[in-house]
């Protein structure tokens, strides 16, 4: 049986949602955020060191990381989800994989940790709102020909800029990038993410 470790209000929803799309059995187990300090509370160092989430098990086996969790799971679901290796198309899909936390993710996280630092940080926004836009203006351009960001159908890929596409929605960044809002609104109505936000919860 597989185990979600499922941290409220965090980027392991991506990975309910993408379990719900394989069809795959699993479990949650819910840890919440510390009221005061919103980290991750210590329970989740049992489970990897670093006591972060998201982070499966499965059996004996344990993933971290979101990319490897979903290469781990479309494995095993025989690659469902991915284009066949080799291909134009799994280049494409491997390099969104990474984009989500290796590119968008850096700007978004700078964003987040600087606004808790009032004029201290001031020097740092022109550069980080520079960074969100272009991150965000590439996503809504890859989207012009595509409901979705490979071969024209859902991929994992798809499962990973979600965090980061609807970062850009709550940030109020999408109002001029349609394509993008509208791939979040084609997201949040799949029957899959709506099973997974009711399990995952908001």
């Amino acid at each position: 049986m597989i185990t979600v470790h499922h941290l409220e209000n965090s980027r392991s929803q991506r990975v309910l949602w993408l379990l719900e799309e394989l069809g795959l059995t699993y479990h949650v187990k819910r840890y919440a955020r510390d009221r005061k300090t919103s980290l991750a509370p210590p329970e989740l160092k049992q489970v990897h060191p670093l006591g972060k989430s998201p982070v499966i098990t499965d059996g004996a086996v344990t993933v971290a990381e979101t990319g490897a969790i979903v290469e781990y799971l479309v494995e095993q679901a025989g690659g469902a989800l991915r284009p066949g290796a080799g291909s134009a198309a799994h280049r494409r899909y491997t390099y969104w994989l990474h984009f989500a936390e290796g590119s968008a993710m850096t700007p978004i996280l700078l964003n987040l940790y600087t606004a808790r630092l009032g004029d201290a940080a001031a020097p740092l926004h022109p550069r980080i709102s520079e960074q969100l836009e272009s991150h965000f203006r590439y996503i809504d351009d890859r989207l012009a020909d595509s409901d979705w960001l490979v071969g024209g159908k859902l991929t994992g890929a798809d499962i990973m800029v979600s965090f980061p596409a609807e970062a850009a929605v709550k940030m109020g960044r999408a109002a001029d990038k349609p394509r993008l809002a509208a791939y979040v609104e084609r997201i949040h109505v799949r029957p899959a993410w709506q099973l997974a936000l009711a399990k995952g919860g908001p």
